[in-house]
């Protein structure tokens, strides 16, 4: 068995589809229509045949209770590895991505926090 999707919440797909592909350099895999939303999907560019990223609406009350509230306690909804974290920091930043916490060395880990547009905190981490 091996994860194939993973999803996260947003408020407005199309947003967040240009936020993920645009600012972050995901690319889409799947853009399907699913009633009065889409089923859209991204992968990383250097592993297209790997796990793709749901961009789900929050449109259930739930969801969208529970996506403000660890947006609110500052909880990342998701976290993505990257090989050099001071680099892609620097990237996004030039991108206009808005960090909440710049790199911070934990143990044996790197982290660093930023803001989706969409709703959620986004924590990057280098092992």
């Amino acid at each position: 068995m091996k994860i194939v999707v993973t999803s996260i919440f947003v408020q407005d797909q199309d947003k967040a589809l240009e936020f993920y592909s645009e600012k972050l350099g995901f690319v889409k895999k799947e853009d399907v229509p699913v009633g009065e939303f889409r089923w859209i999907t991204l992968v990383a560019p250097d592993d297209q045949d790997g796990t793709e990223l749901l961009l789900e609406p929050n449109d259930h009350p739930a969801a969208k209770e529970y996506q403000e509230k660890i947006f609110a306690d500052g909880i990342p909804a998701t976290m993505f590895g990257v090989a050099d974290i001071n680099q892609e920091y620097k990237r996004l930043l030039e991108n206009g991505v808005n960090f909440t916490m710049e790199p911070t060395k934990m143990g044996e880990l790197t982290i660093a926090v930023f803001d989706d547009t969409c709703g959620n905190l986004i924590q990057i981490l280098q092992k």
